[in-house]
């Protein structure tokens, strides 16, 4: 075999196990992001994103920047659950004046509950506040911190946005959940709209 030709198999060898490593390298990454972005309780997320209109990605995203899919868990300062909500805004929600339940508060340590309730608590904060940023931010400092933010030039554009958040906890919450939409959508909604 002459040398010129050598040399381009030797080439295209190294273009091949290049492009295979490539790949091999991108299918690993996917399965690595997959691990920590899952989509557990995917039969609840979907009933409660088309229930409700807020896309599943979107619960995805809360529940694994308040829990990190954790039932059980609870915060340092009372929210119960995959989706962390204190047991007064629970009470609130499970009230007449929303969906008429009346729950005990431990119920949020129930997956079903917490999604049911975490989604429909969103929904509300969305269609409230419109802004997606401004409803992650009533999700966590509370709808009265908000509103009372917006009411504040220091903090709003006057036209609903917030161009500050005064606690740095929840601002931080609203980059993570974020941050966490990115990945959903890029990893499991890229070819879906929800």
């Amino acid at each position: 075999m002459k040398l010129k030709t050598k040399r381009t198999l030797i080439i295209v060898l190294v273009i091949v196990l290049s492009l295979l490593l490539g790949v091999l390298t991108d299918v690993v990454w996917t399965l690595v992001d997959r691990a920590n972005y899952p989509q557990s309780y995917n039969e609840l997320v979907e009933k409660y994103s088309e229930a409700y209109g807020v896309p599943e990605y979107l619960i995805y995203s809360v529940i694994k920047v308040e829990s990190n899919f954790r039932p059980r868990a609870k915060s340092d300062v009372g929210a119960i659950g995959l989706m962390q909500m204190m047991p007064k805004t629970f009470d609130w929600l499970t009230g007449d004046e929303h969906l008429g339940e009346h729950l005990d508060a431990r119920k949020l340590e129930e997956p079903e509950i917490s999604i049911r309730y975490g989604t429909y608590y969103l929904k509300y904060l969305m269609n409230k506040f419109e802004l997606l940023d401004t409803a992650l931010a009533a999700y966590n400092a509370g709808e009265g911190n908000v509103a009372a933010w917006l009411e504040n030039e220091e903090y709003s554009d006057g036209r609903g946005a917030l161009t500050d958040i005064p606690f740095s906890e929840t601002e931080n919450y609203v980059i993570k959940v974020n941050n966490a939409i990115d990945h959903y959508k890029k990893l499991y909604y890229t070819d879906k709209e929800n």
